[in-house]
């Protein structure tokens, strides 16, 4: 296999990474289905902390009305890791939220891995699995990258 065209350790692309992580969030807030389209590969797949797949066509369906801000009042995402190996790049990072419903305000967290490969001059997402998170291994909130209060950013970290 012929070396890379660039070099994807580089502060450059985890810069490049960093930012498509937070669009991929600003794209779900805002039910923007074109632009979070725009950044999947072909083959894209899904997976549900249920462990259900689904496929691109399926996933971007339910990305339009996923967000409903009078439901989920409170959203954040914090303690980003990327880790990137060859043409591969894993984002992680966990989501917390606090969903309103019938008066009763319920808080999580969901843990999720967004899978990249680079190929063709830019990193396309082929898979996000979410993974729920147990209480007791809830991220501290020294490590929020952004925060969205009934769907409208509120603060972004750096």
């Amino acid at each position: 296999m012929p070396p890379s065209p660039r070099n994807h350790q580089s502060a450059g692309a985890m810069d490049e990474l960093r930012a498509l992580n937070a669009r991929f969030i600003h794209n779900f807030v805002t039910n923007d289905v074109a632009a979070h389209d725009a950044i999947l590969h072909p083959g894209f797949i899904s997976i549900a902390p249920t462990g259900q797949r689904s496929d691109r066509a399926t996933y971007l369906k339910r990305w339009a009305t996923g967000f409903d801000p009078n439901v989920i009042v409170y959203w954040d995402a914090r303690d980003e890791l990327i880790t990137v190996v060859g043409d591969v790049a894993l984002v992680r990072s966990t989501n917390k939220h606090t969903r309103r419903r019938d008066g009763n305000e319920v808080t999580g967290m969901t843990m999720y891995t967004d899978t990249y490969l680079f190929e063709d001059g830019a990193w396309k997402c082929i898979q996000a699995q979410l993974t729920a998170v147990a209480p007791e291994h809830y991220p501290a909130d020294d490590t929020i990258v952004s925060v969205y209060l009934s769907g409208k950013l509120q603060a972004r970290a750096g």
